[in-house]
């Protein structure tokens, strides 16, 4: 075991998350206000890997090396910031929970870096994302219905104030329907017969009305946030040439402005192909498939209009280490609240200013234990 991960009292108040998702794994280093009040993200990497690419059964050899590569960087990382090693945790979710070869994958990370890698069921992925959502988006008092498309699988969650009422995980992902209906050739119809038919066999809409319903609807994924930047950016349409810097970001959007999407990125053609290419980068090869599904599971849940959330499952890991390291203090509203102050400062004064501003508050909080804010 690599022994270089050690507790450093100096650095108490950084905590560490890893995702390991099926498409690409991510690393997030926060610094938290004492006492645990909210966070500061310190730094974040994003690093592509798709465990399932070569198998969907087990992770292969070649993803077994991707991914040591990828966590080594995110270990080199770590330890520039001196980050305590109980203020480390790593998460897995649907390519490792249906991996054959899970237990020898977690043995080799552990011995060969000296991560311990916590394997999520699908229900507690599912709340993880909720806290996580908390942290971006003042939805505390509502019920709210959380939705996360991955890679090997999309979790549902609906919560109101902290308590998760309903935790459903269905094994539909942008990936493992990519690699089902796009390898060989576009399957748009059996796509579609395929997720509605899941959806349906899971009584997810039944579920939703026992729980009694939800009042508002975040979508909190990388696909999820895609779309709604393709949507703000005019995707498909003559806004894409224009510069949209100073335009309002409402961070939603609705069930027409979805389908005009979803037809357009799924136009065949040499042309379309550039074009998603160009605009999604390295998404493009899972985005179809991505906004397929969603589309289905609007029709499906009788979705209307979704807010959007920038943190999910990461910052929801963060929350709940952060909750339990200070045994109760931690104010799932703090971060939120926030949020919301810089969204309005950023349409009151502009993107750049706010940014600068931002970033002088963020530094002064990692140097002094002054609170720079006060709600």
């Amino acid at each position: 075991m690599n022994s270089n991960l050690q507790s450093n009292p100096t650095s108490s108040q950084l905590f560490t998350s890893i995702d390991m998702g099926t498409n690409s794994f991510k690393l997030l280093i926060v610094h938290a206000d004492p006492p645990g009040r909210s966070f500061v993200p310190v730094e974040r990497l994003k690093e592509p890997v798709v465990l399932s690419r070569e198998s969907a059964i087990s992770i292969s050899s070649q993803s077994q090396v991707r991914a040591l590569q990828s966590l080594q960087k995110f270990k080199s990382l770590i330890l520039s910031h001196n980050v305590s090693c109980d203020r480390i945790r790593c998460v897995a979710t649907e390519a490792l929970r249906q991996a054959e070869n899970q237990k020898q994958f977690v043995e080799t990370v552990y011995e060969d870096l000296g991560l311990r890698v916590d394997v999520l069921s699908g229900e507690e992925e599912a709340r993880l994302v909720y806290l996580g959502v908390l942290q971006f988006l003042p939805v505390f008092e509502k019920s709210v219905l959380c939705i996360d498309i991955g890679g090997g699988s999309t979790e549902f969650v609906v919560g109101k104030r902290g308590d998760v009422k309903l935790a459903v995980s269905l094994k539909l992902g942008h990936v493992n329907l990519t690699q089902m209906f796009m390898k060989n050739g576009v399957e748009l119809t059996k796509m579609r017969d395929f997720i509605r038919h899941a959806i349906d066999e899971s009584r997810l809409a039944d579920k939703l009305k026992e729980s009694d319903g939800f009042e508002v609807v975040v979508g909190s994924s990388g696909t999820i946030r895609a779309i709604e930047n393709a949507l703000f950016s005019g995707y498909g349409t003559d806004l894409y040439q224009f510069n949209l810097e100073g335009y309002k970001r409402d961070w939603r959007f609705g069930r027409r402005e979805l389908s005009g999407v979803v037809e357009k990125l799924c136009n065949e053609g040499d042309e379309e192909q550039i074009r998603r290419e160009g605009f999604f980068k390295r998404r493009s090869e899972f985005i179809v498939a991505g906004a397929v599904l969603l589309e289905e599971i609007f029709k499906a849940l009788g979705i209307e209009e979704m807010e959007v959330s920038e943190y999910a499952l990461a910052e929801g890991v963060i929350a709940d280490s952060l909750a339990k390291a200070f045994e109760g203090s931690y104010d799932l509203n703090a971060n939120a609240r926030w949020r919301s102050v810089m969204r309005l400062a950023t349409r009151l004064n502009g993107k750049k200013r706010m940014n600068h501003a931002v970033h002088c508050a963020n530094i002064a909080k990692v140097h002094s234990n002054r609170n720079i804010v006060k709600y």
